[in-house]
């Protein structure tokens, strides 16, 4: 199967990642941060992400990452793009849902309000998962060893060092609205976990 295949995939998919996200970023970023938690960690977990988006729009225009390519089979592009789509998908209405109150790092917008409707009615980090689901699609979609995980490792990463200084903020943030909001939603699974 022709690679050029998987590489108008990811191309395509990374764009639709952009055109999601900027206008929700521009947006977002017209209103004050109240309070930040951007630490140094924080910022190396940003590097990592941004790493794991990258590294697969490189591969896909250049020959630099070739060395660890395999061959491309149907099976693994299909479900990966089927992923990529789902994942595409919950990173859009995670944004929508959230508005003015979403902000790429650990922060607290003026206003901010504790959004529990729309995709965060049943799961308290729906753009963590489609993150992880887009992963997963780049992962089974590119056939490249060091390329193909890079954006589900990276956001491994982000969760196990994330999610947690998240939910502190939060509960810090909204106190017994957001321990309420726990005990009605799972973190990342619905229904699960």
């Amino acid at each position: 199967m022709n690679p050029w295949i998987a590489k108008a995939v990811i191309l395509a998919a990374g764009v639709a990642m952009f055109a999601i996200r900027a206008p929700h970023g521009a947006r977002s970023l017209r209103v004050k941060v109240a309070r930040s938690a951007k630490d140094r960690r924080e910022v190396i977990l940003l590097t990592f992400a941004w790493i794991g988006y990258f590294a697969p729009l490189l591969w896909a225009v250049s020959p630099l990452l070739s060395f660890a390519d395999y061959p491309l089979r149907s099976g693994p592009l299909t479900a990966g793009s089927a992923c990529l789509a789902v994942g595409l998908w919950l990173f859009h209405r995670s944004h929508v849902d959230l508005g003015t109150n979403w902000s790429v790092t650990l922060e607290i917008r003026e206003h901010h309000r504790l959004v529990s409707d729309g995709v965060y009615r049943t799961v308290r980090h729906p753009m963590y998962s489609a993150l992880f689901l887009y992963g997963l699609g780049q992962a089974l979609a590119v056939p490249n060893w060091l390329v193909g995980p890079s954006h589900v490792a990276a956001m491994v990463l982000l969760f196990i060092f994330r999610i947690g200084a998240e939910e502190r903020m939060m509960l810090e943030t909204f106190g017994d609205e957001y321990t309420i909001y726990m005990t009605k939603t799972k973190r990342l699974i619905p229904g699960v976990w």
